[in-house]
């Protein structure tokens, strides 16, 4: 039986040595994973705030006459991302809107997309715009 020297409790003995390290042990894995989703949720709000702005200026682009395409490029800035603008201003009537769908592929860059039920893949994220014809 080992005493600890110096102590306040002289006849106490040392038994939770590794103690430390086991409860490191469990705690750091549910620190990271909680990390882990703090990143990937953040990136993915900013990608959703950033559909959303994409597929509102498509929408002006395509209320204006311009190409509905060009400018979700330019707000987007890359990635991998679908527009679907059948709904546009043909009759140029101001009582027609401009439609634009847009949907981009958002990729998990952590690895808790795997614990979250994704397997590791793209998911979806959507935004429509609507925009008033300008005759």
């Amino acid at each position: 039986m080992r005493v600890l020297r110096g102590s306040r409790f002289p006849g106490a003995r040392v038994r939770d040595r590794g103690a430390a390290a086991v409860e490191a042990a469990l705690v750091i894995p549910v620190l990271l994973m909680v990390v882990f989703a703090i990143v990937d949720f953040g990136r993915m709000l900013n990608a959703q705030i950033t559909v959303t702005e994409a597929a509102r200026e498509g929408a002006r682009a395509l209320s204006l006459g311009a190409s509905a395409d060009a400018r979700v490029s330019a707000v987007l800035g890359g990635g991998t991302y679908t527009v679907d603008d059948s709904d546009g201003c043909t009759t140029r009537s101001p009582t027609d809107d401009a439609t634009v769908v847009v949907t981009y592929q958002f990729q998990f860059i952590t690895p808790v997309s795997l614990l979250a039920g994704f397997a590791g893949g793209p998911i979806n994220l959507d935004a429509t715009g609507v925009m008033p014809c300008q005759g």
